[in-house]
């Protein structure tokens, strides 16, 4: 699993692999904004009804 440096430096490609396997999240769901990771995480594990960790599987 991707520590929080290497994800920041590919998130435009994971974002692109998550907006694939997920048509319902939109770029609100996924937009990385410093300091704000945390609040993104929770946006993303409810609206997929999945763990942190299970997301950050489908980067590898």
């Amino acid at each position: 699993m991707p520590n929080s440096t290497e994800l920041k430096g590919n998130w435009d490609e994971f974002k692109g692999k998550l907006k694939q396997k997920y048509a319902e999240l939109t770029d609100d769901d996924v937009t990385y904004q410093e300091g704000k990771e945390d609040e993104m995480w929770g946006k993303l594990e409810q609206k997929l009804g999945k763990a942190k960790k299970e997301i950050m599987s489908l980067f590898q």
